[in-house]
């Protein structure tokens, strides 16, 4: 497999999609659903990049961000939301790039590629 993906994203629809089109282009991508099962999952392999929703069942992506950034700056975090705006996430986490919903799925592309390279 080739780089690593770690996806938090609650919609099903959402995840499955960004899950394939990443997969084809042999990503490997590791979801969760909520920040509780992201927080405390026990995987040892690090990510080469982060995709994060902002709102969340039992949280904000952007608290997520802005942990992580406290733990790693070097791994890069592309944020995702329907209704917070770019403003917001840099003002609120050191998050590398903003990505709005719905997206189409080349931009996704450009942007985990960019962020991976």
């Amino acid at each position: 497999m080739g780089k690593r993906v770690f996806l938090l994203e609650d919609d099903e629809g959402i995840r499955d999609v960004i899950e394939l089109i990443l997969g084809l282009e042999n990503y490997e991508v590791i979801s969760f659903e909520t920040v509780t099962t992201f927080m405390e999952a026990n995987i040892n392999q690090v990510p080469d990049l982060f995709i994060l929703d902002v709102m969340l069942p039992d949280g904000n992506g952007m608290d997520v961000c802005a942990e992580l950034k406290s733990i790693n700056n070097n791994i890069p975090v592309l944020m995702m939301s329907a209704h917070a705006n770019a403003a917001d996430i840099f003002l609120n986490c050191a998050a590398n790039d903003f990505m709005a919903k719905p997206f189409d799925l080349n931009n996704l592309l450009e942007k985990v590629n960019k962020l991976v390279a």
